[in-house]
This record gives structure tokens, sequence and C-alpha cells, in this order.
């Protein structure tokens, strides 16, 4: 996995993607990281104005426990957040996680970034950040599309 960003004017960039380096991926491998694809979208479908960051990451969850991880924050599984908030610093405060009834607004800015933890195998994690416009939730930038193609471009 690879976590990095930069800062532009005071503002902070945050992004992960999960690749192979010297192999093909296995087949389990490449089933979580479309798995992690999948609830990716979800947390992104779920950040809506008016919607709770408790909801964004209820969809990503979602998506891993209908295949069989968690339930909850258990290994294997989603361990931590989905998300959370950007600006200033690194993370700031707005946490997409369980309980979280803030609610999203135009101009927040938040990461995406559930993960799938297989303890002593490998894991997972892709994110991307979001900013909100009164049409919904635009991408800062393009999520990765396979895992051997970590960026678009």
């Amino acid at each position: 996995m690879v976590d990095c960003g930069c800062t532009v004017e005071g503002y902070n960039s945050d992004m992960s993607r999960t690749i192979v380096f010297g192999a093909k991926p296995t087949a389990s491998q490449l089933e979580i990281w479309d798995l992690e694809k999948k609830d990716q979208a979800a947390g992104f479908a779920a950040t809506q104005i008016g919607n709770t960051l408790h909801e964004v990451d209820a969809a990503a969850r979602k998506v891993i426990t209908d295949a069989g991880f968690g339930p909850e924050y258990k290994l294997p599984g989603l361990p931590h957040r989905t998300g959370h908030g950007k600006g200033m610093d690194g993370h700031e405060w707005g946490n997409a996680v369980k309980g979280n009834k803030t609610i999203i607004a135009l101009g927040m800015c938040l990461s995406i970034e559930p993960n799938i933890s297989i303890v002593g195998e490998f894991g997972v994690r892709l994110e991307d950040c979001v900013y909100m416009t009164d049409i919904g939730p635009k991408w800062f930038s393009e999520p990765s599309s396979s895992i051997d193609k970590p960026c678009r471009n």
C-alpha cells in the first residue's frame, strides 16, 4: 500500500493505492481488490448532502459484511473508519465512522478510504478525497481503475 499526499497553499491532499510489486496478483488479491473498489463506490454514493457521516461508513461496511467479512469492526474486514475530514490538516474531524451524526454539507471535503484487512495475508485500501458540490460529491482525483493501474493517466 502506498499512502501519500502533499500540501498546496496550506491545504493537504491524501491518496492511497494498493498494488502488487514483482509478481502478478493472486486470485484472492484480485477478488479483495475488486471488493474494495465496490465498498469505496458505496461510500461515495452515500456521500450526499443531508446524509450523515455514519451513513457513509455504513454503506461501505455493508458491502464488506455482505461479502462475509466483519461484521462491524471485526477482522477480517474493515477495522477502522471509512474516511476523515480534509483541509488544512491531513486528518481533520469529520470521521466517516459508526455513530457520527455529522450531516454532510456543501463545501465539506473528506476522504473515502475503507479498507479490507485479512490478518496474516494482506490488506487492500483505496483512498481518494471528495468535495461536496450542490449536486453531490466530486472526486479530487480519479479513483484507481484496477490493481495494476493505480492511476488512470
